[in-house]
């Protein structure tokens, strides 16, 4: 079997407001090649966001990779490599006895392609001169706006 190739992808979410207009950004790096994507929704959330930005590089790769996944989110980084998505999930979407895991629709998301693609997450700090987090925010914040505007 062919080894995998080995992926880089940045991302990063912004909201103005939260709820309010949110953007994401995702840099796919393969090798010399680099991909820009971004997107967002005019009432969202940041950890939202933050999902969107994972979920979307991942589901641009057209075959299973290893990937490194840089995020600034506390929230995905921990909830995957702490394995609390995986555990709300197999409690029906329940953090707890009386508290719903939120964006499970996302979630789903992420798990799934997570079986595709061997993962390895790593947190950077945001807003620290990391240039590809930096860049990534430029994408998201743009698209706040975009859709703060419309």
């Amino acid at each position: 079997m062919a080894a995998l190739k080995q992926v880089e992808l940045y991302t990063d979410g912004a909201c103005s407001g939260n709820p309010g207009a949110g953007g994401w950004g995702a840099i796919l790096r393969f090798g010399p090649h680099e991909k820009e994507l971004s997107g967002g929704e005019g009432n969202t959330t940041n950890n939202r966001m933050e999902l969107s930005a994972v979920i979307a590089g991942l589901s641009a790769l057209k075959e299973p990779c290893a990937v490194t996944v840089y995020s600034d989110s506390k929230y995905i980084v921990d909830a995957v490599t702490q394995g609390w998505a995986e555990k709300w999930k197999q409690n029906g979407w329940m953090r707890n006895k009386k508290d719903k895991a939120l964006n499970p629709d996302l979630w789903e998301a992420l798990l799934s392609l997570l079986k595709t693609h061997q993962v390895t997450f790593v947190w950077v700090k945001g807003h620290a001169g990391h240039p590809e987090n930096e860049r990534c925010d430029a994408l998201a914040v743009a698209q706040s706006r975009r859709y703060a505007e419309s």
